[in-house]
């Protein structure tokens, strides 16, 4: 069975998990058997962005120890053969130059969708 991930509510539980849950969701099933690949949209598509770092957040008097690197993960995904996608005018409507995007994503358009869709037996929406 391969599942589609779709990712679109980006930076929930980044806090709390120090990581996004859907994307470890992901890395884990692809490590058991590659059947699962991630496409990110909406907000989510600016965990492409290269370099973040939110070392130093703080909340009142704590200090956050260990902030998410989303586009460290993302790149390790793609380490191992997973697909990642990203939805190209979620990219623009951002502003999120070419070239601060982690290498190797497939960029399509929405009306794309179904075309990839039919790859899948499954999709998963976060």
């Amino acid at each position: 069975m391969r599942a589609l991930q779709i990712i679109e509510s980006g930076y929930r539980c980044n806090l709390e998990e120090q990581d996004d849950p859907a994307v470890w969701i992901s890395q884990v099933l692809y490590g058991l058997d590659n059947s699962a690949d991630i496409l990110l949209r909406g907000n989510a598509v600016n965990y492409l962005v290269t370099g973040q770092d939110a070392s130093g957040l703080t909340f009142g008097s704590i200090t956050h120890q260990q902030t998410s690197r989303l586009d460290l993960d993302l790149a390790n995904c793609l380490k191992t053969g997973m697909k990642v996608y990203a939805i190209v005018e979620d990219l623009e409507v951002r502003g999120v130059p070419q070239s601060k995007l982690i290498p190797g994503i497939n960029q399509i358009k929405r009306k794309e969708l179904p075309v990839v869709f039919e790859e899948y037996d499954q999709i998963w929406h976060w």
